[in-house]
Formats: C-alpha cells, sequence, structure tokens
C-alpha cells in the first residue's frame, strides 16, 4: 500500500493534531469533502485520544453508546448502553480502519510547537521528529481533558511504593491485598472505586468535594435490539435522537429552571439511603452545592462500594505523606502500599504543552493568562488559519461532546470554504467580533446553575469549569442544539479583509 504520509520537511496543506474524536472527525469530512491532502499528528501509539490514555478499571462513557459515536459512523451492535473503555477504543480504531487513516497519521509525534510565518503565510511545525513540517491550516484536536493534574502534595515524591495518576494506570501493579488510597472523588474516582474494592485489602477514598451521583441504569443490550438497530434502516438514528432529547431536556434545568433540578438531587438522596447505613458517612457523601454545578457523575455500585467492610471514606485534608504513611491535617496517620491520584485533568488549554506564536509574535500562552477564550469555540483573534475542536466554551454539562464536535467540523469545513475562494488570503476573526461574543457568553451564564444560586446554605459554586478569576471557560451555556445552528455556516463578515490585515501587520503590545 502506498504511504501518503509527508516527510518531514515537507509542506502539508492541512495538518489535524491529534487523532480521538474529534481528529477521526475532522479527517473522515475531509476525505467526504473530497480533500485527502491532510497530515494527522498524534503523541501516542494509536487512535483514540482519551480513550487510548485511560485504561484504569471500571473506565467507561457516561453519555450513552448510541450517543456517544459519530453520527456519520453508528455502531449498531454496542453491547450496553454505557461504552467501556475497550469497545470504545474497538469502535474508534475500526472508524479509522474503514476510512485508512493509518496511512494519513503520524503516531508518536508530538507537536512542540507553533509559528506563524505571515510572510508565506503558512504555520511551522516543530514535533518531537525532527525536521519541521509546514502547514497552510493547522486543526488542534488535542481534547478538552488530557494532560493529568498532579497535586502539590508535600512527601509524594518520596513514597517509596508504586503511585500514579488515573489516566496513566500502572496495569503491572498488582493491587490484591494491597492497602490502596484513592486520591480524589470525581469521575474517574467514581468507577475505580467499585472496581477494584473486591481486589484490594483496605482503600481509603481521600474526597475533598462529594460530588452529586445520579443512578446509572446501566445494562446489556439484547441480541435481538442489537439485530435490529443493524437490520432496519432509520432504527439506530431514530433511537439516537431520542436519547439527544433526553439529554438536552436536562439544560433546562441547568440553564432555565434550576428547581428542577429537585428531582435528580431526590434520586441521589434515595442512592445514599439504600446502599449506607451510617448516618454520619451520609452527611459527609451529601453535597452542599447545587446539582449541576460541578460535574454530575452517575453509577450504580460507587455508593455500596463505600459502605463496605473495608473501604474507608476520609474528608480530611492530606497534610503530607510521610514514608507509607499519608498524614491528614487532624494528624489522622494512614498507612499504605500503593497511591492512584484520581485527581482529574487540567481544563483546555494547549498552549500549555505546545508553544503557540500566531501573527505579530503574539504568545497564546501570554494571551490565555487569565483564561482560554475564543470565538465559537473554535477560532483565536490573532492565530489565523489555526482552528480548535473542543476549544474554550464548547463543553457541555448534560450532553454528547460527540455533537459538539461534530458542529464545530462543518463549521472548520465552511471556513476552509471561504479560505479556498480567495475572498481572504487568511482566516483570521476579529477581535472586536470575538470580544463581544465572550462578553455576550459569560452574561449568559449568570442565571445558570453554574453560578451560586445565592442560597445561604450553599457556598459559591466552584468548580473546574471557572478560571481563578470566576469566568466560566470551559461549558456552553446553553442547549448544544443552539452552538450547533450558531455554528451552521460560517459569515465573511467575522474575519479580517486584506486590507484590516495589513494594517494590523506590525506586532501587537
Amino acid at each position: 500500500m502506498k504511504k501518503e504520509i509527508p516527510v518531514a520537511g515537507q509542506e502539508v496543506p492541512l495538518v489535524i493534531v491529534g487523532a480521538g474524536f474529534g481528529g477521526l472527525a475532522m479527517a473522515i469530512r475531509l476525505q467526504k469533502a473530497g480533500r485527502r491532502d491532510f497530515l494527522i499528528l498524534e503523541k501516542a501509539s494509536g487512535f483514540g485520544g482519551t480513550w487510548h490514555d485511560n485504561t484504569y478499571p471500571g473506565c467507561a462513557c457516561d453519555i450513552p453508546s448510541h450517543l456517544y459515536s459519530l453520527s456519520f459512523e453508528q455502531q449498531p451492535r454496542w453491547s450496553r448502553h454505557y461504552a467501556t473503555q475497550p469497545e470504545i477504543l474497538s469502535y474508534l480504531d475500526t472508524v479509522a480502519s474503514r476510512h485508512t487513516l493509518h496511512e494519513k497519521t503520524r503516531f508518536n509525534t508530538e507537536v512542540r510547537s507553533l509559528s506563524w510565518d505571515a510572510r508565506r503565510k503558512r504555520w511551522r511545525i516543530e514535533t518531537g521528529q525532527g525536521e519541521p513540517l509546514i502547514a497552510q491550516v493547522v486543526v488542534l484536536a488535542v481534547g478538552g481533558l488530557h494532560i493529568p493534574s498532579v497535586p502539590a502534595i508535600d512527601g509524594l515524591d518520596r513514597f517509596p511504593g508504586p503511585w500514579f495518576h488515573s489516566a496513566r494506570w500502572r496495569h503491572d501493579v498488582d493491587l490484591t491485598g494491597k492497602r490502596v488510597a484513592v486520591i480524589g472523588s470525581g469521575a474517574s474516582a467514581v468507577q475505580i472505586v467499585p472496581a477494584i474494592a473486591e481486589q484490594v485489602g483496605r482503600l481509603a477514598l481521600f474526597q475533598r468535594t462529594p460530588a452529586w451521583v445520579l443512578p446509572r441504569k446501566d445494562t446489556p443490550i439484547p441480541a435481538l435490539l442489537q439485530q435490529a438497530f443493524a437490520a432496519v434502516p432509520g432504527l439506530q438514528r431514530l433511537w439516537r435522537w431520542v436519547i439527544y432529547l433526553r439529554q438536552e431536556s436536562i439544560a433546562i434545568a441547568y440553564t432555565q429552571n434550576p428547581k428542577l433540578l429537585g428531582h435528580w438531587q431526590k434520586q441521589t438522596m434515595q442512592l445514599i439511603q439504600e446502599a449506607i447505613a451510617d448516618h454520619d458517612l451520609r452527611d459527609k457523601l451529601w453535597p452542599r452545592y447545587p446539582l449541576g454545578c460541578k460535574r454530575a457523575l452517575l453509577s450504580d455500585d460507587y455508593y455500596p462500594a463505600l459502605a463496605r467492610e473495608n473501604v474507608e471514606l476520609v474528608t480530611e485534608p492530606i497534610r503530607e505523606i510521610d514514608e507509607r504513611t499519608i498524614v491528614t491535617a487532624d494528624g489522622t496517620s494512614h498507612e499504605v502500599d500503593v497511591i492512584v491520584l484520581a485527581t482529574g485533568f487540567r481544563t483546555f488549554n494547549p498552549a500549555t504543552e505546545i508553544e503557540i506564536n500566531g501573527r505579530g509574535g503574539c504568545s497564546l500562552a501570554e494571551d490565555w493568562v487569565d483564561g482560554p477564550e475564543a470565538y465559537n469555540g473554535v477560532l483565536v483573534a490573532g492565530y489565523p488559519n489555526l482552528f480548535m475542536l473542543m476549544g474554550p466554551n464548547s463543553g457541555l454539562g448534560h450532553n454528547s461532546i460527540v455533537f459538539m464536535i461534530e458542529a464545530q467540523v462543518r463549521y472548520i469545513l465552511s471556513c476552509l470554504g471561504l479560505l479556498a475562494s480567495g475572498r481572504l488570503p487568511q482566516l483570521e476573526v476579529r477581535d472586536d467580533i470575538q470580544r463581544l461574543f465572550n462578553q455576550q457568553i459569560q452574561e449568559r451564564f449568570q442565571d445558570t446553575v453554574w453560578v451560586s444560586d445565592g442560597s445561604p446554605w450553599r457556598k459559591p459554586c466552584m468548580s473546574w469549569y471557572k478560571t481563578a478569576s470566576g469566568r466560566l471557560t470551559a461549558l456552553w451555556p446553553g442547549f448544544s442544539a443552539s452552538y450547533w445552528w450558531r455554528l451552521r455556516r460560517a459569515d465573511f463578515r467575522d474575519f479580517l479583509t486584506a486590507e484590516q490585515i495589513a494594517a494590523e501587520a506590525a506586532p501587537r503590545l
């Protein structure tokens, strides 16, 4: 088979950075539009993105399988309503193979810097492989949550036993009979704790903030239904729409009528009461903030796992790690053999791992020092011909990110159409358009669940959705359908003209 991967130093019309859901969706849609002049750069050894990295016990998706998949690449034979990591990774590998994307992808290639050459109107891409690549267009599909967040705990680096982040799971470490500490109680911990509780000798879960945990109601999909999805045209698409509308309805409570959240809060209360008899433990697990303010989690077995005799919930802050002992602020010592950091990820900011310099020498790291900001979650003023998937303010707290990715891919294709028309020498969003968009976005958040509702017993809602200054940069403040509609096509008026580009040619101060 003839290889289409360009050699180092060669010019490539379009480069996609990342081979997860976003990178694959972009590549497939480019091919469907008749373009094969692209290259995918992936730092890992295979496709999958977050589903390639996260292989911890119990890893699975919290969006139903038939919705957490590409609309144009449906899988009729999902085995469960909520797919596990191996099945999702297999799906992505199959999709990539079906579209012959292996020959368009360079694996084990980490992008270290992007620099805009104003004279050539091209991006210079430096990788860890030596000579640079040159590209007219770059699409960053690096994902929103993939850089592990490692807490600064005094003594962690001196811990003599194995310790690792959940996204870098050590499969060579046997947990059988061991004293294991899981630090963190978010999405990964809710899956890890039930998966290892029976195997370990003792498990200490260190919780900073309790999460809202709702029933998952995960069951196998009957073989007959799988066969029906495969055999009856349109049936699976109809089922997908039913799931989508059900998920989309959650946004009504998040963005318009927070009182409706009481229904789901009662479900959490019922789960706790059914699984846990100890009133003190129940109280420690009850959240003191509005449901949805932080990511709501799904599990049928998390609370029962915490009720096991060999599992302990620790709510005191960690003071230090002294040899094989975790010492909390109240002076209590917890002896452990293995430490698992279920501490989540850094929020979306590609500038934290890739040096990105745009027109006039501007630096994305400096421009985003107070938090990431973009236009439509895709474009950034000062960075021509650079597009982002899953960029700022395009995440969701209620529905499938794959839906948002597909909207962004369609928008990028529309932008590329403008660029190909020759009406613009390069594609760069106007700074005033971007500022107005972000001002409106922050205003829309004010009446949502992500801003404190003022109840005297509730603390202000703080989460990774927000920057240190309180700006909400991770989420879209409404229905995913409204985002889809907004990105249905690119507007020529949003971009700098040749005359405006010439006027702004001097470096920005």
